[in-house]
């Protein structure tokens, strides 16, 4: 029975037995309203998915085509399979788009070949947002769940290590460290921050470290208007220009989601983000089309 795998298509690609009865499939082009983008993946076994194209009728006739091929003996050819498929009645979908998919069989891949493809992979996913999340309180958990199924690294940081789940996801790299600032140092330039440790001495140094680098993307501190009057007053004295303060998003969150329970909180940031990355990420990088006014969802 054919199963659908919690773990992404790059994880599961790189743990591939070595003779890589799989195949690839990837949407190389879409045209109009599409339940996902250009350059999404997912990656097909005989009898498990990793990764989705966008779920539907579209997604079960990729499912098909790639397993009918897995029974095929492998060909004298290597070339990839391409299919145009309309959204429309002939599929059950209302998106009204149209999409071709790449199918590559990886058994059909020399050694060299698919150390290649996995190596331009895994730079794709080091394209995507880095966000440095310290603090594994409640609102930070909540945050994990919902920001783990979107494209995006988070690095969570904390110094209990118990507080961390055993299955945070797989784009979530969980450190537990008495020397946060340390993790703030060897950050790269452009990265996001986001402080909402246990203690508020620790939010303020941190806040100093971000500030003092000069060069993230953007950094947002937990905390009512209240706390952010402090912190600017204390950051002043440590050396923080008025410059460097309107560098701080505090408090957080997207305008007009109220409520103060981890949840919420959690919701609110996380459009946030997204609104963020939308608006500066390639779309090439980008696995589903979404605006600050509408998110484009699967087709049913």
């Amino acid at each position: 029975m054919s199963t659908i795998s919690s773990q992404d298509w790059l994880s599961a690609l790189q743990h591939l037995p070595p003779a890589r009865q799989a195949v690839l499939v990837t949407i190389a082009a879409s045209r109009g309203s599409t339940p996902r983008g250009k350059g999404t993946r997912m990656l097909v076994t005989a009898t498990t998915q990793y990764g989705t194209i966008g779920g539907g009728h579209l997604e079960w006739k990729a499912l098909a085509i790639a397993r009918v091929w897995l029974k095929e003996a492998p060909g004298q050819s290597r070339s990839p399979r391409h299919e145009r498929l309309a959204l429309g009645p002939s599929l059950g979908q209302c998106c009204g788009g149209a999409l071709e998919l790449q199918f590559d069989r990886l058994d059909q891949w020399n050694d060299a070949e698919f150390a290649r493809h996995l190596n331009d992979y895994r730079q794709q996913q080091a394209a995507v947002p880095q966000l440095y999340l310290f603090g594994a309180g409640h609102v930070g958990a909540a945050l994990v769940k919902v920001l783990s199924a979107t494209p995006c690294q988070i690095h969570w940081v904390d110094e209990r290590d118990h507080l961390f789940p055993g299955d945070a996801g797989v784009n979530v790299l969980c450190e537990a460290t008495d020397t946060p600032e340390a993790v703030i140092a060897q950050a790269p330039a452009g990265s996001y921050f986001l402080v909402m440790t246990h203690h508020h001495g620790l939010d303020l140094r941190l806040s100093e470290h971000i500030l003092q680098r000069h060069d993230a993307a953007w950094f947002g501190l937990i905390g009512s208007q209240t706390k952010r009057a402090s912190f600017e007053h204390r950051l002043r004295e440590r050396g923080c220009s008025s410059a460097d303060l309107q560098e701080m998003v505090c408090p957080i969150g997207l305008t007009g989601i109220t409520g103060k329970e981890p949840g919420v909180i959690a919701v609110a940031v996380a459009a946030q983000l997204l609104q963020l990355w939308s608006d500066h990420l390639p779309a090439k990088l980008s696995s589903a089309a979404t605006s600050t006014t509408a998110i484009s969802q699967e087709c049913p």
